[in-house]
């Protein structure tokens, strides 16, 4: 299963990382947030911008099946 760590990484940069990452790779994926709230909101923000179904794991990791 391929993961995107967002840990240390800009909340500026998480848009063009997490598209790329979701568009480019092949399910499964995983999503590591972090606990930030708006890391997870920008990150969701982007999966649903493109109508990709995820689920919640934890509180801080998104999983695409």
């Amino acid at each position: 299963m391929k993961k995107l760590d967002l840990h240390g990484i800009r909340h500026s940069e998480v848009d063009r990382l997490v598209e790329n990452f979701v568009l480019l790779e092949k399910p499964p994926l995983t999503i590591l947030c972090g606990n930030s709230d708006r890391m997870m909101k920008l990150v969701k923000d982007v999966l649903d911008r493109h109508s990709i179904d995820w689920n919640m794991w934890n509180h801080n990791t998104y999983k695409i099946l």
